[in-house]
């Protein structure tokens, strides 16, 4: 059994405001699921990101779940999805009887490729069933090509769904994440740069949609005196409770984002040095005008052009001093549960599965703890 204290890959990290705000909700015996904390959330994530109107709600999931009902989407509908992702991106597709249509990556910025984007349209209207919904993912912070796939939406008149919920804090050319599709989502899972313990949040500049996805997701109660139903609802709210733990991890968000980027530079400057004694292992890029949270730090590992050197041999290393790291997404085109799903690109997603490792990169790492990583990594890099 292995002694040494675990160094996550990304743990939660707590300022100092949180469990006042959480205090407060006790005080005043605001512990039901709504209540002021979720509503002054709300207006901060708006303030942040510039977007009009947000709901605070359960999970991310739960956020791309009612973006995809509010867009009329239901059985028998395709939506296009990026491949490279968590499955929580591509389950609400299923869960509304759609069937997800899975796009490849870019290797510009591993994300959605707007060339097969286009192809997947192109083919799918040349069958008369034109896809209802577009949604990108912004891998580990870094922002996808949104202004590209943001122009295809148009010139095809298909909505988008922008998960950004690895990517609270990125922006590109000084526009945040969260803000370029009809839709939105967010995440504050407990391994996000920000979190509530858990819970997400669906945002828009249609205050319809967001007044609508608010009452599906307090289970679509009527306005009546008594409970009555006339749609499907949802339990997806936000407590209040938890809305407080989101109210202080606001305050230290760009700290947060500054501590993450800090450690993406580590990682930068130890592999350089590696790479000037023969290694070749390559960073997660970030095109010129995009700003990435830098949530986790994934790098390449080609076995060809690291003396035989897999993702493997390191992620085992720094298993072995009890130091988490992941292998990067595996590609939903490749998970057995989608196995059937329509899939458009080049393997480029598959290429960075076989050979992608993210790194320990929680805000909240020590000097020690990069020491221990260090030694970890120079057993392996000789």
């Amino acid at each position: 059994m292995n002694d040494k204290p675990k160094i996550w890959l990304s743990s939660p990290h707590m300022g100092e405001m949180e469990q006042a705000f959480v205090k407060e909700a006790f005080d005043t015996n605001w512990i039901a699921p709504l209540g002021p904390h979720v509503n002054d959330f709300e207006k901060d994530l708006c303030n942040y990101t510039g977007v009009k109107y947000a709901a605070a709600l359960s999970s991310g999931t739960a956020a791309i779940h009612l973006a995809l009902i509010l867009l009329g989407i239901s059985n028998g509908d395709n939506v296009l999805c990026q491949s490279m992702t968590f499955s929580a991106s591509a389950n609400p597709i299923i869960y509304q009887g759609a069937t997800p249509v899975f796009i490849d990556s870019e290797g510009e910025t591993w994300n959605m490729s707007p060339e097969f984007l286009e192809e997947a349209i192109i083919s799918f209207l040349k069958k008369n069933a034109k896809p209802k919904a577009i949604i990108p993912v912004h891998l580990y912070g870094m922002p996808a090509n949104m202004e590209v796939i943001c122009e295809i939406g148009k010139k095809y008149n298909i909505p988008i769904i922008e998960d950004a919920a690895e990517a609270f804090g990125s922006n590109i050319g000084g526009k945040n994440c969260g803000t370029f599709g009809e839709l939105n989502v967010l995440s504050f899972n407990g391994n996000k740069i920000i979190t509530t313990s858990s819970g997400g949040a669906l945002l828009s500049d249609d205050e319809k949609l967001i007044k609508k996805a608010r009452f599906l997701a307090t289970q679509a109660r009527d306005n009546a005196p008594h409970y009555q139903h006339s749609n499907i609802g949802y339990n997806y709210r936000l407590s209040n409770v938890l809305a407080g733990i989101g109210r202080g991890q606001m305050l230290v968000l760009d700290k947060r984002v500054e501590q993450r980027r800090n450690n993406y530079q580590f990682y930068k400057q130890y592999f350089e040095e590696k790479n000037k004694k023969g290694y070749n292992i390559v960073l997660q890029p970030e095109p010129e005008s995009c700003f990435s949270n830098r949530w986790l730090t994934a790098i390449i590992i080609n076995p060809i052009q690291n003396k035989n050197i897999t993702r493997e041999t390191l992620r085992l290393a720094l298993n072995k001093e009890n130091i988490e790291s992941r292998p990067l997404w595996k590609p939903m085109h490749q998970q057995p549960v989608f196995v059937e799903a329509p899939f458009f690109g080049d393997g480029t997603s598959e290429r960075l599965f076989a050979n992608g490792l993210c790194l320990p990169s929680g805000s909240n790492l020590t000097e020690k703890d990069f020491a221990r990583i260090t030694n970890a990594m120079d057993k392996v890099f000789k």
